[in-house]
């Protein structure tokens, strides 16, 4: 991907599972760096979840200066970039909840680890995905599945996250009776990172796209060879092609208005966009 010039449009999306003290100096902080961007930022005691965008040049001093905050805790987060025509979001929001990414999983388990061996790069993943006995187990919204999904995936029917765990939960036994492994895969990785110590729960052998479907465009020129249709982003572009580019995808081709979950998803889309008061 060529870099972008300084003026131009870049998204930015990044995450870090680390323990934070004190979450709420921890978002003043983030909010004081992000001041010349929009995006979403949510900071809680396991860590920093965030979607900015901007000027090229503003995003680099905010990553730049991400790394030494709060103590060195964020040096060396990865960031996943992809270029804007559409402003993504129109104001910084920097909140903080009890989650980076609430996903309501049963059970006390171990801390995510976004760096162990289950973490396979783009090439890996293709050779993965190669073999016949592999579930490849989409970890996203039913409505994110419909509009894009590496061929020969599974749709966990998600509308609400304890979906996911319905689906897993009454497949797992035959999954591990057969010896599949499952691999698994979602947007930028952080949905997958939360899962996969729950999977292991369950004695399942797991394995994880690293960086997730962006990083797979990203670091593959010929994505579309494993991948079919768009990939959903939660921001104003609503949709990328496998070259990370906005596609003319809008909100109503996307959200099924029929379903509760998905009314609402479509009238906040057009109230971001302003078609609707």
């Amino acid at each position: 991907m060529p870099e972008p010039s300084p003026t131009a449009l870049l998204h930015s999306a990044f995450y870090r599972f680390v323990p934070l003290p004190d979450p709420v100096a921890a978002a003043d902080a983030l909010r004081a760096l992000a001041h010349e961007l929009t995006g979403s930022i949510v900071v809680a005691h396991e860590g920093v979840n965030g979607t900015v965008a901007g000027a090229a040049d503003a995003v680099a001093d905010f990553e730049a200066a991400l790394q030494t905050a709060l103590a060195g805790a964020l040096r060396g987060m990865v960031f996943k970039h992809s270029a804007c025509t559409t402003m993504p979001f129109g104001l910084l929001k920097v909140h903080v909840k009890p989650e980076i990414v609430a996903l309501g999983l049963p059970g006390e388990l171990p801390a995510p680890d976004e760096n162990d061996a289950s973490h396979l790069s783009p090439a890996a993943w293709r050779e993965l995905l190669a073999r016949g006995d592999v579930v490849v187990l989409d970890n996203r919204n039913h409505f994110e599945v419909r509009l894009g999904r590496f061929r020969g995936a599974l749709d966990p029917q998600v509308h609400n996250f304890r979906d996911f765990v319905a689906y897993v939960q009454s497949r797992a036994d035959a999954w591990r009776a057969a010896k599949r492994p499952v691999a698994m895969y979602c947007t930028g990785g952080i949905r997958c990172d939360k899962t996969a110590p729950w999977l292991r729960s369950l004695g399942l052998d797991v394995f994880q796209l690293d960086g997730g479907i962006l990083n797979y465009f990203r670091q593959l020129p010929d994505a579309a060879r494993d991948w079919q249709g768009e990939c959903f982003v939660f921001d104003n572009r609503v949709a990328l092609d496998t070259g990370l580019r906005e596609t003319a995808t809008t909100a109503e081709q996307v959200f099924d208005p029929s379903h509760p979950d998905e009314a609402w998803r479509l009238q906040r889309a057009r109230r971001l966009d302003g078609s609707s008061d």
